[in-house]
């Protein structure tokens, strides 16, 4: 899988279609995931071309490098430039600015939203506080997402819990190692993270979102082709799980009006109700947890070609209620 051009000899029916992806364990796994499903649908064959991103060789954290596009532009460079065909995306990883001439292809159906707690000796986040409270000490708990620092500090300051969160990078087997070696007594991580990876056996508590609201389209993977091939895209679309996709625009919409990039510390998941209603909570904190804004708001959406405006004007106006109540001075450096 070199991501070489194809030769002219092979019929366009049958060439193998260029599927670009993260070099990651997690990334191939979903890739894998979709390029079986491609092949199902179109009979053609579909190679995986693995491409580094900056994200992904830069050793700062998140937070620093600015976290929003740091694992998807290189990505998106390959496609514009004809390298691959499509690409596969963590769709929390998606800047909310769609470039020229790229198209979200299809949003399949989302996985478990959820966070999950991978702590020493199969311990609940409430268990481990207090047996290390007993022991005279805080729990040090490592993520590399202000997220879920502001929300496990805002839970530790309203139950008097001692905990400390401690910035971490690295790859699925990295950031478990930590707890192996009793470096850290727990990590934090995406569930669907781990069950892509056949892990799940590892989680020791899903975090509730009542505790731990997700990022913006977390659970949720992202198709993205050229504009430039509307036949691909259409098969491509066969993909598209229609609730996933206004459910996340409506996480979207928050995030990208409140300017705050994947590295802040933000939170939004979109729920369906019955009939026909959206519910989307939003949260916006300090990575110290001393402050927490957390807002809902819900409407009915008909799914049909005005869905996503639809979500989108939901995420909005939440977005603006928070901005309303001081958001925009704790999130820090907006984006741009």
């Amino acid at each position: 899988m070199n991501g070489q051009p194809l030769t002219d000899q092979a019929p366009a029916d049958t060439a193998p279609l260029r599927l670009g992806t993260r070099r990651s364990a997690l990334a191939m796994a979903q890739s894998g995931m979709v390029a079986r499903e491609v092949t199902r649908l179109t009979g053609r064959p579909v190679e995986l071309v693995e491409i580094t991103t900056y994200g992904d060789t830069s050793r700062e954290a998140l937070a620093q490098i600015g976290g929003t596009g740091v694992f998807v532009s290189a990505l998106r460079d390959a496609l514009l430039e004809g390298r691959i065909d499509f690409a596969v995306h963590s769709l929390k990883d998606l800047p909310t600015a769609e470039p020229a001439g790229l198209v979200l292809a299809a949003v399949p159906e989302r996985e478990d939203v959820r966070d999950a707690l991978v702590a020493c000796e199969g311990l609940t986040l409430e268990e481990l506080a207090e047996k290390l409270a007993g022991a005279g000490r805080a729990a040090r708990i490592g993520t590399g997402s202000p997220r879920r620092m502001a929300q496990l500090n805002a839970w530790a300051r309203a139950r008097g819990a001692q905990i400390e969160t401690v910035a971490i990078r690295g790859n699925v087997d990295t950031r478990i190692g930590f707890v192996a070696s009793g470096e850290l007594d727990a990590v934090v991580l995406a569930t669907a993270g781990l069950n892509r990876l056949g892990r799940a056996t590892e989680v020791t508590e899903h975090l509730d979102p009542e505790l731990m609201i997700p990022a913006p389209g977390q659970g949720a993977l992202a198709i993205e082709c050229t504009t430039a091939d509307p036949a691909l895209a259409a098969a491509l679309a066969a993909l598209d799980h229609a609730p996933t996709r206004v459910a996340v625009a409506a996480e979207r919409a928050l995030l990208a009006t409140l300017e705050a990039g994947c590295s802040a510390p933000v939170a939004g998941l979109a729920t369906w109700g019955h009939p026909h209603e959206l519910r989307l909570e939003g949260v916006v904190g300090t990575a110290d947890g001393a402050t927490l804004l957390k807002m809902s708001a819900h409407g009915p959406i008909v799914l049909d070609e005005t869905a996503e405006q639809q979500a989108t004007a939901l995420g909005r106006a939440l977005a603006a209620r928070l901005l309303d109540a001081g958001a925009a001075a704790l999130m820090g450096e907006r984006a741009r």
